[in-house]
């Protein structure tokens, strides 16, 4: 009864037809804005580490996390460092701050 169904409806059952209606666009972002950029949540803050092409030499990026919003500066400087509102930090993942009403300066150089 159901025979050739599917077929009518689409050259190619199975294909999804709007890829943005899949959560693809949202994956896409993932990948672009968390690897590449190298700004990735994880349980203990945001950790930041650029993985950028040569060309890129500055880069600025705002990212909201955990109620805390990052003003993250990039510059390619060839010497790997990042700093927390002007102090060094030891790594690469800044900490939730305890206090989320004020945005954390991240600068960070690679």
């Amino acid at each position: 009864m159901l025979d050739g169904f599917l077929e009518d409806e689409s050259p190619t059952p199975g294909e999804g037809k709007n890829s943005w209606l899949t959560g693809t666009a949202a994956w896409t972002f993932v990948d672009a804005s968390q690897y590449p950029l190298g700004v990735r949540p994880t349980l203990d803050g945001l950790a930041i580490e650029p993985h950028l092409p040569a060309r890129f030499t500055h880069l600025t990026v705002t990212r909201v996390y955990r109620g805390a919003t990052y003003h993250i500066t990039m510059d390619r400087t060839g010497q790997r460092s990042v700093a927390v509102d002007g102090r060094p930090l030891d790594g690469d993942t800044v900490p939730i701050p305890t206090d989320t009403t004020k945005p954390v300066e991240v600068t960070v150089t690679f």
